[in-house]
């Protein structure tokens, strides 16, 4: 049997502790053998001075133990952390017990904010590593010795997994029952809790595409306005810099400072957000998309959307668009 055990932070998303005690359960349920051992033995725990946690949602969860209670050498299979807390106490409290109690573990795991305590161990360094992809750029910048992965739902890199953000511990907990059980059990518990095994057009997190905005500089954010409204046409450097009476040399130095990123990518990544925002609100062709977008031909488009977000265009359409076009 393999000891599991969860940190829920205080004021956390519950269903992701809940749903995944569900998917452990699950495979508890499918013995052959009622009368065998359970395979994992599921605990959950708080850093709090009460056993009730919090949700963000107003409901509470009763949790097991309190982490200070729990000795850190006790030698768990699976030490999980599902988030990073509401206050930097907290963090500080579950990353001080993960440094003594991970040598003793056979893995610790992470879901989405959790990842961030486990950097601050230390146990990510020279890891690959992925969290929520709204903290992707917090976690290389806070913590360079990590490997951040852009994309991926979860990656394993030794004894250490982590996650994406919220549901991505339900894929990454399926991932774990396979690596212990095999392929068949995991297959029957995506099975009966009508979940994919593995996610159709592929493994990845999908961030929403918020594209950098100037804050000082009124040149500077006219010529955004201009560049979402001129995306079909080229947009080199020179083009750009023009447009703003600068030299390209002077242009990509202010437009890097006020917006974060060089004018080439902003270009890039604005093209690729007019595509998704059409992808998903419009019935539009994928040649008309292209053109529109500044990709010039759908087989570019195409190109584009496998390299950046590991899917096509067609199958990007089919995930995210508007209901009311179906």
């Amino acid at each position: 049997m393999k000891t599991f055990l969860i940190i829920v932070p205080d004021g956390s998303m519950l269903f992701e502790a809940a749903g995944i005690a569900d998917i452990l359960m699950q495979a508890n349920r499918l013995r052959p053998d009622v009368t065998a051992e359970p395979r994992y033995h599921i605990s959950i725990a708080t850093t709090q001075p009460h056993p009730v946690i919090h949700g963000m949602s107003g409901l509470n969860l009763l949790a097991d133990h309190r982490l200070p209670e729990l000795d850190p050498r006790t030698p768990w299979d699976t030490i999980m952390v599902t988030g990073r807390g509401m206050n930097a106490e907290e963090g500080t409290a579950v990353v001080d017990w993960l440094r003594l109690a991970a040598p003793h573990a056979r893995r610790v795991v992470s879901v989405c904010g959790g990842a961030m305590l486990l950097a601050e161990t230390g146990l990510l360094n020279e890891r690959h590593a992925t969290t929520h992809w709204r903290l992707l750029e917090t976690m290389q910048q806070c913590y360079p010795q990590v490997k951040v992965e852009n994309g991926p739902l979860y990656i394993q890199d030794g004894p250490v997994w982590t996650s994406g953000g919220v549901s991505s511990g339900f894929d990454l907990t399926l991932a774990l029952v396979e690596a212990d059980y095999g392929f068949t059990l995991a297959r029957d518990v995506a099975q009966d809790l009508v979940m994919f095994l593995h996610r159709p057009g592929g493994q990845n997190q999908f961030s929403r595409y918020q594209l950098p905005q100037a804050s000082s500089n009124e040149a500077i954010n006219a010529l955004l306005a201009w560049i979402a409204d001129n995306l079909a046409v080229e947009l080199p450097v020179e083009t750009l810099a023009a447009r703003v009476a600068m030299s390209p040399r002077n242009f990509t130095r202010v437009f890097t400072r006020e917006t974060g990123i060089p004018p080439a990518r902003y270009v890039a990544e604005a093209r690729l957000a007019a595509a998704r925002a059409k992808l998903e609100q419009t019935r539009d062709t994928l040649a008309r998309i292209a053109l529109e977008c500044g990709f010039g031909n759908s087989i570019n488009l195409r190109r584009i959307f496998e390299r950046q977000l590991h899917l096509t265009p067609g199958e990007y359409r089919q995930r995210f668009h508007c209901r009311k076009m179906a």
